[in-house]
């Protein structure tokens, strides 16, 4: 899947502290149940589920509701959480345009800490 990153701006904090919730609870358990979720994220009632479906919407996690309620992360929320961390660390400022797309890697150009021009290579694995 292509990587898209126009949606990252219009992420917020709750958007974000909800995938992150997905990411921990993605430690013990294959799909995350919502009420894990909701308990990790610790947001308002009813923050988790209005994120959560914006997070669907961004295809940023995936809903299965087989044996109970439960969520995943997608490889592209993976890719957006990556993303975040980098830009909180100051590793990068901005994403460019996109330099390539394979089928193991997309490949970006990001604006560093001192405005030098990088390459971010994001790998596919599995």
């Amino acid at each position: 899947m292509k990587l898209d990153v126009s949606a990252l701006r219009y992420l917020s904090g709750d958007e974000f502290r909800t995938l992150t919730a997905v990411e921990m609870g993605m430690k013990n358990h294959e799909i995350v149940p919502a009420n894990l979720v909701d308990s990790i994220a610790k947001l308002k009632r009813g923050g988790v589920r209005k994120a959560l479906d914006i997070l669907l919407k961004h295809k940023l996690v995936h809903h299965e509701n087989k044996i109970y309620d439960g969520f995943r992360l997608t490889p592209l929320g993976y890719d957006y959480l990556a993303i975040k961390a980098l830009i909180n660390r100051g590793a990068i400022h901005s994403i460019g345009r996109q330099v390539g797309v394979g089928k193991e890697a997309d490949v970006f150009e990001v604006l560093g800490p001192s405005n030098e021009v990088l390459i971010l290579k994001l790998h596919r694995l599995g």
